[in-house]
C-alpha cells in the first residue's frame, strides 16, 4: 500500500513552483541574504491580494470609500499605497527598474501601517539581484490563479512556511536560529494542546510555534482570536522575519517592538502566560550568565555561566500562570542527565517541586542544524497525575526523507501525544520499549537523571513462532560449526607462523 504523503514535507505544486523559481534568483547571493528577499515579495503579495479585496468591496458599495484607510485598518488588512499595489508591480516585471520599484512600494507600505515599520526589506534593487529572474518571480504570482487554489492567506501562508524549511535546509548550521522543523512544533503543540488563552516563545525565531498553535486552534474548529500571542527574538533579522510570518498568518502577535535579549532585557517581564513553546539554543555557552547570578528567575538554582539550557528552563517557569499553565521545550539531551556545574541540583529542584509532566526522547536527524538527537520537556505547575511522569522513547521512530534528514510522522505524532492524553485521563498501558510511568520516587532512585530509556527498559523480541526446542537445537548447531571454523582458523594461523620462522 502506497505511503499516506505526510502534511509536514508535502510539495504542493505552487509551493514548490515558487521555491524553484526563487532559487534561480539566488545567484552568487548568500542563503541567509535571498531568503529576506523571497520572503518578502510572497509578503508583499499577501498583502496587495487582501488589499484588493477588500478594495473591490468598497468599490462595489459604491460609497467612494475605497482610498479610505480606516475602512482596512479596522478590518486589520494592511493599507497598500497605489504605488504598492500588485498591479503596479506586475506592470514593471520587465524593466530594469523593477528593484527600485518592489523597494519604493515596500516603503510606501511602511510608512503607511505602523506595525511595518522598518520590518520589510528594502534590498531589490541591489546589483547581485538578476533583475530578469526576479520578473520571472514577479510573474509567477501574478498568473497563478489563487482563487483555484483555495485562501491567498492559506497559499501564501503554506509558500512562506515551505521556503522557510528550504532556506534552512539551504543553510545548514545556521539555519536553527530561525527554523525549527515543523514536525517538532507540532509534536510539542499536540501534546501541551494551546485550545485559547496566552502563547508565548521568549526565542521565536520565524514564528513557527505561533503558526502551529494557531494551525491546532483552527483543527479543533476554534478561532485564531482565541489565543494571545506574545514572543521575543534577539536576532534583528528574524525578528522582522517572524513579525512578516505571522502578518501572513493573520496572527496578531506582540514581538516587542524591537528585537533585544530575554536574559537582559525581557520585554514581557511582568506578564504571565498559559502556554510556553520554545526552542532555545542548544548548549548555549556565552549567554552572560556571571551578570545575572541574582537574578529572581532562578527559584531553582543558578544556572551555570557556560550552558544556558537551565536558565531557559527556568525563565520559562517564572513566567508560567500559577494556576495551571503548561511548557513544551525543546533541549539536548545533556540536560537529562548532566550532573556538572550544579545542573543535576537544579533538574533535581524541578522534578521534587512536580513540575515534569513528560520527556520524550525524540530521534536523531530531525534537525537541519545538527544531526544530534533532543528531547522533550512537557512542564506543568498543575498535573493531571500529581507525582507521576510520563517518559516516552521515541528514538526509533521517524522516516528518513533525505539521507540526512528524519522526519516525525504525523502516525508518530499521534502515537506520542496519544500516549500524554491516555496519562492524563489515568488510562495508559504501559509499553516496554516505549513508554512508562514513573513516580517521583522512582526518578530520585535515578539520582534524578531523566534519560527515558532508563524507565521504559527495552521492547519484547517478537514471538517469530518457532517453537523453543527446536530453536535451541538450532542455535546449538550454528555455534558448533562456528567453533569447528575458529579452530580451522587457528591452525591455519599456526601454520604460516612456523612457515616463517615463528612457530608457537
Amino acid at each position: 500500500m502506497a505511503k499516506k504523503k505526510n502534511d509536514n514535507t508535502a510539495e504542493i505544486g505552487f509551493e514548490e513552483q515558487i521555491w524553484k523559481a526563487a532559487d534561480k534568483l539566488r545567484g552568487n547571493i548568500d542563503a541567509s541574504e535571498y531568503k529576506n528577499v523571497v520572503l518578502g515579495l510572497i509578503f508583499l503579495k499577501y498583502i496587495s491580494d487582501k488589499f484588493d479585496q477588500k478594495h473591490q468591496e468598497l468599490v462595489d458599495e459604491g460609497e467612494g470609500f475605497e482610498e479610505d484607510r480606516d475602512e482596512y485598518m479596522a478590518e486589520n488588512i494592511f493599507f497598500v499605497p497605489e504605488n504598492a499595489r500588485w498591479n503596479v508591480i506586475a506592470a514593471a516585471a520587465h524593466t530594469p527598474e523593477i528593484g527600485k520599484v518592489i523597494d519604493e512600494a515596500m516603503r510606501s507600505i511602511e510608512s503607511e501601517n505602523d506595525k511595518l515599520k522598518n520590518i520589510l526589506p528594502k534590498n531589490f534593487a541591489r546589483q547581485e539581484l538578476d533583475k530578469r529572474r526576479l520578473g520571472e518571480v514577479v510573474d509567477l504570482f501574478t498568473n497563478v490563479k489563487m482563487v483555484d487554489k483555495g485562501d491567498s492567506r492559506d497559499i501564501l501562508g503554506r509558500t512562506y512556511e515551505y521556503c522557510l524549511a528550504k532556506f534552512a535546509e539551504a543553510e545548514g548550521k545556521n539555519a536553527g536560529e530561525f527554523y525549527t522543523p515543523a514536525c517538532i512544533v507540532k509534536t510539542l503543540v499536540e501534546i501541551i494542546e494551546p485550545y485559547h488563552g496566552r502563547v508565548y516563545d521568549p526565542c521565536c525565531g520565524s514564528g513557527g510555534m505561533f503558526v502551529q498553535s494557531a494551525k491546532f486552534v483552527e483543527r479543533h474548529q476554534g478561532k485564531i482570536s482565541d489565543l494571545s500571542v506574545y514572543g521575543q527574538e534577539s536576532n534583528p533579522t528574524t525578528w522582522k522575519m517572524a513579525t512578516m510570518n505571522l502578518a501572513i498568518r493573520g496572527i496578531d502577535a506582540d514581538l516587542g517592538d524591537h528585537n533585544a535579549d530575554t536574559f537582559f532585557n525581557d520585554l514581557h517581564k511582568n506578564e504571565r502566560f498559559d502556554f510556553i513553546l520554545a526552542n532555545p539554543p542548544f548548549n548555549l555557552k556565552d549567554w552572560g550568565g556571571d551578570k545575572l547570578k541574582e537574578d529572581p528567575r532562578w527559584d531553582y538554582g543558578t544556572p551555570p555561566e557556560g550552558n544556558a539550557n537551565f536558565a531557559w528552563m527556568q525563565h520559562m517557569i517564572h513566567h508560567l500562570q500559577p494556576a495551571g499553565g503548561r511548557i513544551g521545550l525543546v533541549l539536548a539531551n545533556g540536560a537529562l542527565s548532566s550532573q556538572t556545574s550544579g545542573e543535576g541540583d537544579i533538574r533535581a529542584n524541578i522534578v521534587t517541586k512536580d513540575l515534569v509532566e513528560g520527556i520524550i526522547a525524540m530521534p536523531d536527524k530531525l534537525f537541519y542544524s545538527t544531526g544530534i538527537p533532543v528531547s522533550l520537556w512537557i512542564i506543568t505547575n498543575k498535573k493531571a497525575q500529581p507525582g507521576k511522569t510520563l517518559f516516552i522513547d521515541a528514538r526509533n521512530m521517524g522516516t528518513m526523507v533525505s539521507r540526512k534528514l528524519r522526519e516525525f510522522t504525523d502516525e508518530d505524532i499521534a502515537k506520542v501525544s496519544g500516549a500524554f492524553d491516555a496519562f492524563r485521563a489515568g488510562t495508559l498501558e504501559e509499553e516496554k520499549g516505549f513508554s512508562a510511568i514513573a513516580t517521583t520516587e522512582d526518578i530520585a532512585k535515578q539520582d534524578y537523571i531523566l534519560t527515558p530509556g532508563r524507565y521504559v527498559g527495552i521492547a519484547e523480541p517478537e514471538d517469530d513462532g518457532e517453537p523453543f526446542e527446536e530453536k535451541m537445537k538450532r542455535l546449538t548447531g550454528e555455534i558448533s560449526k562456528c567453533f569447528e571454523e575458529s579452530s580451522r582458523l587457528q591452525e591455519q594461523i599456526k601454520k604460516n607462523l612456523e612457515a616463517i620462522g615463528y612457530g608457537m
